[in-house]
């Protein structure tokens, strides 16, 4: 059965994150937005908004005790929903083998709160950044797409466990060189069962479980 949840559409807002976040009741909130004002990535860091983007924003309670990968869920739910993407460990959506769009996950108190923020459509993106589409596909894209995606990810989230097969076939981290913060290299192997990426480092295997990673272009 379908999660039942109420969705809210905004021409603009600071942070759809936020906003989820205040209008959760007993029902999951859906926020999407064409601009966001205050977007922000992991760590706080500033979210550059394309000519044609959606930020779209879950908020729903879990107990505490559900430890599962949620950045990794909403990455596969993504994936679902547009369909042509990759994905890149932890949190992060690539098309074309450079960035296209990210996911935040911000969680207390028993709420959880998941935001996927995704370039439509960029004429002249940064070095490093691209976008879903080569032309503009008109505000009328943005609300199916925020629609899917959180149908998908509600799915997923009421479903015991998570797809990490469906995550490894689509994650282009696994097999690369990468590095990560603060100093780490090594080679990525494998996704671990809670959602930690497998790394070898001169011949031994340890698991980082959060950070920003960088792969190495060979």
């Amino acid at each position: 059965m379908a999660t039942p949840y109420l969705q809210f559409w905004e021409e603009e807002v600071s942070s759809t994150q936020d906003l989820a976040r205040a209008r959760l009741g007993s029902l999951p909130v859906v926020v999407a937005a064409r601009r966001q004002t205050a977007g922000r990535g992991r760590s706080g860091a500033a979210w550059d908004t394309a000519p044609r983007a959606l930020a779209v924003s879950a908020a729903f309670r879990r107990p505490d005790e559900d430890r599962r990968p949620f950045s990794l869920m909403a990455g596969v739910a993504a994936a679902q929903a547009i369909g042509g993407i990759r994905l890149k460990w932890p949190n992060d959506i690539i098309s074309g083998g450079d960035k296209a769009g990210g996911i935040l996950v911000e969680r207390s108190s028993g709420v959880v709160v998941v935001g996927l923020g995704v370039n439509l459509w960029w004429p002249d993106p940064p070095e490093g950044v691209s976008a879903l589409r080569d032309s503009d596909p008109g505000v009328e894209a943005l609300g199916p797409i925020a629609g899917l995606w959180a149908a998908e990810l509600f799915e997923l989230v009421e479903t015991e466990g998570w797809p990490s097969e469906e995550y490894r076939a689509l994650c282009d981290t696994l097999g690369r060189e990468i590095t990560w913060e603060p100093d780490g290299a090594g080679r990525a192997l494998d996704i671990h069962p809670d959602g930690g990426l497998i790394v070898e480092i001169d011949g031994r295997r340890e698991t980082i479980t959060s950070g920003v990673v960088s792969h190495v272009r060979g």
